[in-house]
This record gives structure tokens, sequence and C-alpha cells, in this order.
């Protein structure tokens, strides 16, 4: 960090798996919270920012309710670089489809990287329109999800997808 505070917009939506902090720079949507909505963040009005919001907004509604199966929202990803590369990755799992672990390893051209992988998983900051959701054991069962279980398979339900367990 460069000690510089990055001014951030944030918005509380509602959603079937519970309330959804969306948080958003200028540059694109920056995390999608489901735990904490007290947090405070530096806030303004930044346009940019406020057009991410509602836009995503209106897509995880979408989402929801059936009617969209891909996002097309600017993502603002903060990490390592090996952690932005398995969120891409991610982001190239269709709709109602999982992988293992192992394959989004593969994916990203690092097969040996299944574990990092997993690890990267779970510190994906814009859970669901970065579907780590879709992403299962070899042997097809479920694995881990940072946000839980019971999130994980609410969300493989919506997309028509039965769980092996």
């Amino acid at each position: 960090m460069n000690g510089k505070q990055t001014v951030r917009n944030h918005l509380v939506v509602a959603s079937p798996v519970g309330k959804l902090r969306l948080v958003a720079s200028e540059k694109g949507l920056v995390a999608i919270d489901v735990r904490n909505h007290t947090k405070q963040e530096v806030s303004s009005k930044n346009t940019d920012a406020q057009a991410i919001l509602l836009k995503t907004k209106k897509q995880l509604e979408q989402y929801f309710a059936g009617k969209r199966t891909s996002f097309d929202v600017e993502l603002d990803l903060v990490g390592t670089e090996f952690q932005v590369q398995a969120w891409r990755a991610l982001c190239r799992i269709p709709f109602g489809k999982t992988i293992s672990y192992g394959q989004q390893a593969k994916n990203i051209k690092k097969p040996k990287a299944f574990r990092a992988v997993g690890s990267a998983n779970g510190k994906n900051p814009i859970p669901i329109i970065v579907p780590c959701h879709r992403v299962v054991a070899s042997d097809g069962s479920l694995g881990g999800y940072s946000l839980g279980l019971k999130m994980k398979k609410q969300l493989l339900a919506l997309e028509g997808v039965s769980e092996a367990e």
C-alpha cells in the first residue's frame, strides 16, 4: 500500500442469499461483502463508481431472478498476480457448470497449483460475479466456500447444478 486511501462508494442490496454490500471504485467493482454491512468506507459520490454499483445491482437482481447467466460489470480486482489470474479464470466458467480446483489450475497453466488456486478462491473479494462457487473438489463434492457451504449450495441450485454430495 502506498498510504493513499482509495475513495470507494458502497451500496447494500437485498438478495435471496442475504444482504450484499457492494463496493466500487471509479475503475470497477472491488468487493461484494455478505458479512459486514456496518464497516465504514471513505465514500464520495463518484459518478463512475455509482454507475458501476447501480449496474451491479441490476445484474445481480437479474441473476437471482433467473434472467441473467453472465455478468459484464467492470471489475477492479486487487490481489497478487497469481490471485488475479485465478480469479479471471473463474470468470470463464460458464453458468450452470462446475470445474475442479485441479482443472482451474490447468486452465491458468499451473497444473500443480490446485491448492494455491483453492487458497486464491477463498480470498476472492467479488463472490457470485467472480464465480468461485462453481469450483468443486475433484471427487465432485462441494469442497470449500469462504461464505459457507449453505450459500454455495444455494448459488449452484440457482444455476441448476445438482450436487454430488
